[in-house]
């Protein structure tokens, strides 16, 4: 991971946003709400701008920050996000309709592992984003991958958990159980005999995976 002055550094160079993500930002910030760093979501966007999806389906869309983060970059792009969280959906919901990026990004209200055949009649997806509960990122990934077009790729952030994938010794047990669940899905994903994937250490750790 990289040291708290590089990654200042590298977020001083970064182009100011859109008035609304800054105030998300500064949202989440105040409140911690866990969204995308912007290190991680950068490196994200860019993937994006190269692979140029047509529909993106994003596990986890919390208050729609990362959601309008592609919809921003992507005017093209269809976006189908879930939140399983009212509270965040309600959020997520008023900041799409104050970007009016509604017509763009489609936002379903539940938990992800329970509305697939609602969100199949979306699919097929050019690439998918995980950022949902860390502790369920292999159900999610063995749900969804089935519905990613031949070409696609699957992006999961926080793989890495703060570094905390790779201490020896946690004493808080549902942080270290919940490390030692992420450890096992990045050795389960790595090997995956149908996926090529590379972890990016920006951010708070970055995974991308492509078919064979």
């Amino acid at each position: 991971m990289q040291s708290d002055k590089l990654n200042a550094y590298l977020e001083e160079l970064i182009p100011k946003r859109h008035e609304l993500l800054d105030e998300i930002e500064q949202y989440a910030k105040e409140n911690s709400v866990p969204i995308m760093e912007i290190a991680g979501i950068e490196v994200m966007i860019q993937l994006l701008r190269i692979h140029k999806p047509h529909t993106i389906l994003e596990i986890g869309a919390a208050i729609g920050y990362s959601a309008l983060r592609m919809a921003y970059s992507l005017p093209e792009c269809r976006i189908i996000t879930i939140e399983r969280d009212a509270t965040r959906y309600e959020q997520a919901k008023q900041n799409i309709q104050k970007a009016k990026k509604d017509a763009q990004i489609t936002i379903i209200e539940g938990d992800a592992l329970e509305s697939e055949a609602f969100i199949m009649n979306f699919a097929p997806f050019d690439a998918i984003f995980i950022d949902a509960a860390k502790g369920q990122y292999k159900r999610f990934f063995e749900l969804y991958s089935r519905y990613l077009a031949e070409d696609g790729i699957i992006i999961t952030d926080n793989v890495l958990f703060k570094g905390l994938v790779y201490e020896k010794e946690i004493e808080n047990k549902r942080t270290r159980n919940l490390a030692k669940k992420i450890h096992d899905f990045n050795q389960w994903l790595m090997n995956h005999p149908d996926y090529h994937t590379v972890i990016l250490p920006v951010g708070d750790g970055v995974a991308i995976s492509k078919k064979r």
